[in-house]
C-alpha cells in the first residue's frame, strides 16, 4: 500500500473528525516575504489546515482584481519564484501544515517542470495548483510532480463537461479543486447553487476529496460549502483583502489574517 501524502493525510484526519478543511490562500510577497512568512505561521495557529501560497505572476488569467493587485504588489517588492521557495524552506520545522503552491504554467516551464517540482518539494511544498494548464499537459506534469513527492491538484469549473470532469477527478492528486463560479477569483456575496450538485457529482467519481474555492467571502459561504458536503473551503480574495487593508493602515498583517482565519475556523466547526 502506498503511503499517504501530507495533503491526503490531513484530509483523512479531518474526515475522521468530521470536519471541513480550512484552506486560506495568500500571495507570497504581498506586502513582502518577511510578512508572508509570519502570516503563514499565524494562519496555522489560527486553525488553517492547509495553505495555498500564490507565486506572483505578471499575467494571472484566473485571478480577479484583488489577487491581481496582490501579485503586482508582490512583484514590486522583488518577489521571484526562487525567493518564495527560499522563504518556504526557512519554515521547515516551524510550519507543520501542508503548503500548496499556486502558480501559472509560464514560471513552471521557465524553470523546467522537473526542476520546479524537485525544488518545490525540497523547499517543503506538499502540492501544486496550475490553473492555466490544459488537462493533457496536467496529466504529464502529474507524473513528474508525483515522482518529486508533490500532489498536482486539478481544477473543475461549473462549465466542465461531465466526461472531462471524470478524467480530472481521476487525475487530480490530494484533492480536486472545484471552482464555485464561472469566471475569475473574487469575493462574491452568493455562490452558485449548482455547486452543491457538482460537489456530490465529483465525490461520486472517485475517492479524492473535493475542496471548493473562488468566491468564498466569509463565514456564511464557508459554512454553505461545508453543508454542501465539500471536504475543504478555500478562501483567497477575502483574506488577501483583509491583509491589504491592514497593511494600508500600518496594521499587523499577520494578526489581521489570523483573526479572519479564526472566524472562518469557528464557522466551519459549528
Amino acid at each position: 500500500m502506498t503511503t499517504s501524502t501530507p495533503i491526503q493525510q490531513r484530509f483523512q484526519e479531518l474526515k475522521s473528525e468530521q470536519r471541513c478543511a480550512l484552506m486560506p490562500f495568500l500571495m507570497a510577497g504581498d506586502p513582502d516575504l518577511a510578512q508572508t512568512r509570519s502570516t503563514l505561521l499565524a494562519l496555522e495557529t489560527a486553525g488553517a489546515d492547509m495553505i495555498e501560497l500564490g507565486i506572483p505572476y505578471s499575467d494571472p488569467l484566473a485571478d480577479g482584481p484583488v489577487i491581481q493587485l496582490a501579485a503586482s504588489r508582490a512583484l514590486g517588492s522583488g518577489t521571484t519564484p526562487g525567493r518564495v521557495l527560499e522563504m518556504l524552506q526557512s519554515l521547515k520545522g516551524e510550519l507543520s501544515i501542508p503548503v500548496i503552491l499556486f502558480t501559472y504554467s509560464n514560471p513552471l516551464l521557465n524553470r523546467g517542470m522537473e526542476n520546479f517540482c524537485r525544488d518545490a518539494a525540497a523547499a517543503g511544498a506538499a502540492g501544486l495548483v496550475v490553473p492555466d494548464l490544459p488537462l493533457e499537459e496536467a496529466e504529464k506534469l502529474s507524473a513528474i510532480a508525483e515522482a518529486a513527492g508533490l500532489d498536482l491538484v486539478l481544477l473543475v469549473a461549473p462549465t466542465t463537461p461531465t466526461d472531462r470532469m471524470a478524467r480530472i477527478a481521476q487525475a487530480s492528486r490530494g484533492f480536486t479543486y472545484l471552482v464555485s463560479v464561472t469566471g475569475v477569483t473574487g469575493v462574491r456575496t452568493t455562490l452558485e447553487n449548482r455547486v452543491a450538485t457538482l460537489v456530490q457529482q465529483l465525490k461520486g467519481m472517485g475517492p479524492t476529496p473535493v475542496a471548493v474555492g473562488f468566491g468564498i467571502s466569509g463565514t456564511e459561504q464557508a459554512r454553505q460549502v461545508r453543508d454542501w458536503g465539500a471536504d475543504g473551503a478555500i478562501v483567497g480574495s477575502a483574506l488577501v483583502k483583509v491583509m491589504a487593508e491592514s497593511h494600508s493602515q500600518q496594521g499587523d498583517v499577520a494578526a489581521a489574517a489570523a483573526e479572519f482565519c479564526g472566524q472562518l475556523r469557528q464557522a466551519l466547526d459549528h
